[in-house]
């Protein structure tokens, strides 16, 4: 007996296990049903498939990408900062000073990595970087090394001594850094009347590794020399004679090293204020890298691992991990050009300092106000913060 197809608007063909076999039987369609949801295609399974490998290729190399990176970058986060925990950098936090609306990090040059280098622990570069809040003047004020200053507890003497004094006698005072910053940081305070907020000793070499790490840095030459600076007593292994014409111009961390390093000598030229010359290029030499880092960090990975691991090895400081966020916002929403460089021998057009002979007939800088007297400097500074 034949079985006839069902009207295909009544009933649905379906199967059923009869005597062993199966065998076609007709059932009505129930028109309460659900309707039955279609099977995907073939061509939309291996659409998916395709989706899956991808992210696959595209997250494997990406996960192992961030592991390696972060394990590279949590080595020099704990050199640096005394944790490795990148992810307590996204803790909620506030940069010191925040409360004041400014910001103050003092940067202390030395030649500790230069065995060679006599009075490695006398500070030849002293700055402060002021970064105020939206609205208020930011700054970059050069302490000249030769500053004669009143040294808390060793009496009056140039303020590159200081630093070296607090290491040699492991100055300690609650409140301020142990050693030498601590005691330098008190020195800068007691005269200038400037709060500091954070430190960074950094060894000359960071110049050199972190202008690297950036692929270079841009520079502008401003000598009131027309042929621009040279300098001919750096050493062969140092780069040789420096030479660098007036105008911007593209630097290597050798040349940006000896650049912050250059002042007047015999048989040079463009350095006639020799250390307020040398203090200007290294501000230069600052706003360089500040470019350089605004542009590449958190774009380029890979240059974040080399700038990262630049500090790391040559920088002491006491900023906090999670300080680092809020420091680097206030940083790069400041315009380069508005990262003022101040000089105390060139303070809007006046000079507040004036030449000493000490004692002992050594050469220093006194306030033009009097030997003792930092009144005038400290004003000239108070109007810079507003």
């Amino acid at each position: 007996m034949t079985q006839t197809e069902p009207p295909k608007d009544k009933y649905t063909v379906g199967k059923t296990l009869y005597g062993g076999a199966y065998r076609p039987v007709a059932i009505a369609a129930n028109p309460l049903a659900p309707p039955v949801e279609k099977q995907p295609s073939r061509i939309a399974a291996r659409v998916k498939l395709g989706l899956i490998l991808l992210l696959i290729i595209i997250l494997i190399p990406f996960s192992i990408f961030v592991t390696w990176n972060y394990k590279n970058y949590s080595a020099a986060s704990k050199k640096m900062f005394g944790s490795g925990n990148l992810f307590s950098a996204l803790v909620p936090s506030s940069a010191a000073g925040a409360e004041r609306g400014r910001t103050n990090i003092l940067i202390v040059g030395y030649s500790a990595d230069d065995p060679g280098h006599a009075g490695a622990k006398l500070t030849d570069s002293l700055m402060i970087v002021s970064l105020g809040a939206e609205g208020k003047q930011s700054y970059m004020l050069s302490i000249p090394r030769d500053l004669y200053v009143e040294i808390p507890d060793y009496g009056r003497a140039k303020i590159n001594e200081a630093y070296q004094n607090g290491e040699n006698d492991e100055f300690s005072e609650s409140g301020l850094p142990s050693g030498g910053i601590g005691l330098l940081q008190k020195t800068i305070t007691k005269n200038l009347g400037v709060p500091v907020d954070y430190y960074a000793v950094v060894n000359y070499a960071a110049v050199r590794d972190t202008t690297d790490a950036l692929g270079g840095i841009t520079v502008n030459i401003q000598s009131t020399d027309p042929r621009g600076i040279h300098d001919p007593n750096f050493k062969p292994e140092e780069g040789g004679p420096l030479t660098l014409a007036n105008g911007p111009q593209k630097i290597d961390g050798a040349t940006a090293l000896r650049l912050t390093r250059a002042r007047g000598a015999a048989g040079g030229y463009g350095l006639a204020l020799s250390d307020f010359d040398r203090t200007k290029n290294q501000q230069a030499v600052i706003a360089g890298i500040k470019n350089g880092i605004s542009t590449n960090l958190l774009i380029n990975p890979m240059k974040n691992e080399a700038i990262l691991n630049a500090g790391a090895n040559n920088i002491t400081t006491n900023i906090e991990l999670n300080e680092m966020l809020p420091l680097y916002k206030l940083f790069s929403k400041i315009p380069t050009e508005q990262l003022k460089p101040v000089s105390l021998r060139d303070f809007n057009g006046e000079n507040l300092l004036s030449g000493f002979v000490t004692s002992s007939g050594q050469s220093a800088l006194v306030p033009a106000a009097g030997v003792r007297d930092f009144s005038e400097i400290q004003e000239a500074i108070s109007k810079l913060n507003k």
